[in-house]
């Protein structure tokens, strides 16, 4: 099972790091170790994230999201989003900025700092609100239900995540974006552009990925009815279809979630390295493990038998949006933002263990009633 799942993530580590130390000499195979290390550490939330949506696809599109998935993120976000951000804010041609990427790497790792406040403000949005409509949403199993039950209640109030995310981009914009630009310049208006961006990505694409997910749900209860009646009308594709179209939605969602995700991994790499083929490697490595680690939970069942692994990655996700917003204008140590997600899941992996002690001393489950880890 192991191999099986981490197979191609091993393969790729040995590798990456041949390829690392032939081109770059030892120092070169160091850095990509140590990238790989911290894309790992700074990512692993995600994993827990990404399985809760994965869980829900057929071996098909795991596999794509294995394959496909994996070299958008390696060479989408690790080499051609640090290329495209730097086009994009010093208004370059791609080549221009691809040969500024290669043979003037001071200037560009300036280009790509001067480029954080709108990166973090898109992520940031798009991160908050997976935080807020998770928190905000009544659910039956709760972790520190303490926290979250009376904002389950004022969740009940339609588009609140929205209003809370907006304020919150408002209060960043107007307080945390002003005298960040080279020169004391003003930020507060690409900050707002990009996070109103970050809010609508969200809204779109959970939209259409809500509305798949519906039918599919739908599809599922009438399961039995369905096939029956396609099998007297020989016709047995409609819920294949159905199915598909909901798969490629969450997709697509995952492939986003793990575009914000990267985006704290992409702008702490640089100060490791600023050779964007070191840190493609690096970062690349990392992604296979965390896409690895994603497909182990599924098929382990571990979400479901710790069931506060969601919740613990959802605070986590709740903490790197306030990270990144804060990092508009104050720099925040990746090894702080790791530690956090990293003991946030920690916390809920162990309050899940005393859980499930629990209940087998009990002799028996929750039974559907609300289920809090007592916190």
């Amino acid at each position: 099972m192991l191999l099986k799942t981490f197979g191609w993530s091993f393969a790729v580590t040995v590798a990456g790091l041949a390829l690392a130390g032939v081109l770059w000499g030892w120092k070169g195979l160091a850095i990509v170790g140590i990238l790989s290390i911290l894309e790992i550490s700074l990512s692993f939330d995600n994993a827990v994230i990404n399985a809760g949506i994965l869980r829900k696809m057929n071996a098909f599109w795991q596999k794509i999201f294995l394959t496909v998935g994996i070299l958008i993120a390696v060479f989408g976000m690790r080499l051609v989003f640090p290329i495209l951000i730097v086009a994009v804010t010093a208004k370059l041609g791609p080549i221009e900025a691809i040969d500024l990427a290669i043979n003037d790497k001071d200037q560009y790792e300036h280009l790509v700092t001067a480029a954080h406040p709108a990166i973090a403000a898109f992520g940031g949005m798009f991160l908050l609100m997976i935080f807020l409509d998770f928190i905000l949403e009544e659910r039956d199993i709760k972790w520190l239900a303490w926290i979250e039950r009376p904002l389950a209640k004022l969740g009940k109030l339609e588009t609140l995540s929205i209003v809370v995310a907006l304020s919150a981009l408002l209060i960043t914009a107007s307080t945390l974006a002003e005298d960040v630009a080279p020169g004391g310049g003003d930020k507060s208006a690409t900050v707002l552009l990009s996070g109103v961006a970050g809010l609508l990505t969200y809204l779109v694409v959970g939209g259409i990925s809500g509305y798949f997910e519906a039918k599919l749900e739908d599809e599922e209860e009438a399961a039995d009815e369905a096939a029956a009646k396609q099998a007297r009308a020989g016709n047995g594709t409609t819920a294949v279809g159905l199915a598909g179209k909901a798969a490629f939605s969450l997709f697509l969602y995952l492939e986003v979630i793990d575009a914000s995700f990267s985006f704290d991994g992409v702008i702490s790499a640089f100060a490791i390295t600023n050779d964007i083929f070191e840190m493609a490697l690096g970062l690349g490595i990392g992604a296979m493990y965390i896409r690895s680690l994603t497909v182990f939970l599924v098929r382990k069942g571990t979400l479901d038998d710790y069931v506060y692994l969601e919740h613990g990655a959802h605070y986590a996700i709740g903490a790197l949006a306030v990270i990144l917003l804060i990092t508009i204008k104050f720099e925040i140590s990746e090894v702080i933002t790791g530690l956090i997600g990293v003991l946030l899941i920690i916390a809920s992996y162990w309050s899940s263990v005393v859980r499930n002690r629990r209940e087998a001393a009990a002799g028996d489950g929750p039974s559907g009633k609300e289920v809090s880890s007592g916190v």
